[in-house]
């Protein structure tokens, strides 16, 4: 079993038990309550480089990163940053991770908010809203094409911007047909959890100029946002370098500005 499989395992099985106590109606209740939805896309197309700043305690490959004790707090500094979006990781197993995280960070901030999660069921895209998301976390390879093709279109109709994740060549094709129009390269391989910043320079020439291209996993400093950014990156998402650097808020304006130089402007 791949550690994606493992971790599917878990959500599928945690989604159960909350499919139970929460029956679909009442999230649809839920979310027509909610704000409209933010539009992250003008930001992303914008000139420069924008950043989603990640609310994340811990990750499979390094298990717990930082004591979260007021995730909206974070989120707020991260706004302050300049943050375009925030995530916020919900898996709880691997991530340690909520949707209450989501609603607290959502009550906080007036930018995008995006539910990071392994997303297979509309039910999830439902509890995303309902949250208070703008957002929704797809990825390639934990769905088969008919599913990535009718989340997708779930997404949009509930008002959700969908994050289309890849992680290789055939991934890119499945997204692009698909129709995404916001995709997101992990530079984390899947099987061994290692990180290679080339995936990104290697897949970007086959994402069409129409989409946006968000560069995920393997941000540690200015110098790969600017790396990012001459391999065609225009958004960059950012979690264990802000959640364990200390100073959230100066760590993502420095990012924000390195992603701002002229040098970067008018490239699209």
């Amino acid at each position: 079993m791949s550690i994606l499989d493992d971790i599917l395992e878990g959500v599928l099985e945690d989604l159960g038990d909350r499919m139970v106590a929460v029956p679909l109606d009442d999230l649809k209740e839920r979310a027509g309550r909610q704000d409209p939805a933010l539009d992250p896309m003008p930001a992303f197309r914008a000139d420069g480089v924008s950043v989603i700043a990640e609310v994340k305690r811990a990750s499979p490959s390094k298990g717990s990163l930082a004591d979260i004790k007021d995730p909206a707090a974070l989120a707020v500094d991260y706004a302050d940053g300049g943050a375009a979006a925030i995530s916020v990781l919900t898996e709880r197993r691997r991530f340690s991770g909520s949707l209450d995280d989501l609603k607290a960070v959502r009550a906080q901030v007036d930018c995008p908010v995006l539910r990071k999660d392994f997303i297979t069921t509309s039910y999830q895209l439902w509890e995303a809203r309902a949250a208070g998301a703008d957002m929704a976390l797809l990825i390639v390879a934990a769905l088969d094409q008919p599913a990535l093709e009718s989340l997708i279109e779930r997404a949009r109709s509930i008002g959700l911007t969908p994050l289309v994740e890849v992680h290789d060549e055939e991934e890119v094709e499945r997204a692009v047909a698909a129709g995404a129009d916001l995709v997101g390269v992990n530079a984390r391989n899947l099987k061994t959890l290692e990180v290679d910043r080339s995936t990104f320079s290697r897949l970007a020439p086959l994402i069409p100029e129409s989409v946006v291209k968000v560069a995920e996993s393997g941000v540690r400093d200015t110098k790969d946002v600017i790396e990012y950014a001459r391999a065609g990156a225009q958004v960059v998402l950012v979690g264990e370098t802000l959640v364990t650097g200390g100073n959230p808020r100066s760590t993502v304006a420095d990012l924000v500005a390195a992603g701002s130089h002229p040098a970067l402007q008018h490239r699209w």
